[in-house]
């Protein structure tokens, strides 16, 4: 299939590295010029926004619902491919996008993992929207991963990834105060964490993110900056329904300080520094543990 992807950096670079393998012909755009370069470098067709649109699945993997809505209000006339949204949006958030999209449908993708477990073929999909869409886009997120998941209406999908997101979230906390506990107590760090995977408290979490808080090692695979605007979403999705989440707050909180500090940009497993008032954890890389 011709696929157009705007959005080009962790997500939407996994996604096409996945698509370019299944044999797809792929074109995108992002205003990054380092994003843009990595994308090329895959084998992608970097273009003019306009150009992506030629496509008969266009994915939007950029950064908020601002940036969604911006990007199919710039849809030439003549172009209405079937849209596959990526980006993690607030129940009124999606729904705003409808009326933007004009004739195209616009179905719900959003993806349960980190950008390496999806370059793998390893995320969660969920689709959510118009049944004949779902079909139709099947293809590209079969090729994404074998992990797909079909909800209901369009709307679903945010809902379930907020709620989601919540839990994976407060599992990092829970994983980083555990581990900054251990160490405070004289445990060996790497051995702690391979004593909590195999015990009732193991989570995927550990798996994922336990070795890089452990290493120190926080290249993104998604960033603090991501998680704090999901968790807005989430508090405000709450606020709307009248509940309160007070461990939320906490976590949201800890994560402004670390955006405060100049680390927005580093993987969301560096909670663990909002935790800790020294980084002397054994600092080496995820591949030696």
């Amino acid at each position: 299939m011709n696929i157009g992807i705007f959005g080009l950096g962790l997500i939407g670079l996994a996604a096409a590295r996945r698509l370019l393998a299944a044999g797809h012909k792929i074109q995108g755009w992002d205003p990054s010029p380092q994003e843009a370069a990595s994308f090329a470098a895959l084998g992608g067709h970097v273009t003019e926004p306009d150009k992506v649109w030629n496509a008969d699945v266009v994915i939007l993997a950029v950064f908020d619902t601002e940036q969604a809505r911006a990007v199919l209000a710039g849809r030439p006339a003549d172009c209405a491919p079937d849209v596959m949204l990526m980006t993690t949006s607030d129940p009124a958030g999606v729904a705003s996008l409808v009326p933007v999209a004009g004739p195209c449908a616009l179905v719900e993708v959003p993806v349960s993992g980190t950008s390496a477990q999806l370059a793998k073929g390893e995320a969660t999909i969920w689709l959510a929207g118009d049944a004949g869409a779902v079909d139709r886009i099947w293809p590209v997120a079969a090729a994404l991963t074998s992990k797909v998941v079909r909800l209901g209406a369009f709307g679903e999908g945010a809902r379930v990834k907020l709620c989601v997101n919540l839990i994976l979230g407060l599992n990092r906390a829970a994983l980083a105060e555990g581990l900054t506990l251990a160490r405070a107590l004289g445990l060996d760090p790497l051995r702690f964490l391979d004593l909590a995977r195999g015990s009732a408290a193991e989570s995927s979490v550990m798996a994922t993110k336990g070795p890089r808080m452990v290493a120190g090692d926080f290249a993104p695979e998604g960033r603090v900056m991501q998680s704090a605007k999901d968790f807005g979403l989430i508090l405000g999705a709450a606020a709307g329904a009248a509940v309160t989440l007070p461990f939320a707050n906490v976590y949201a909180g800890l994560m402004a300080d670390l955006i405060a500090a100049g680390k927005g940009d580093l993987d969301n497993s560096a909670i663990i520094q909002a935790l800790q008032s020294d980084l002397t954890m054994p600092v080496g890389t995820v591949e030696a543990l």
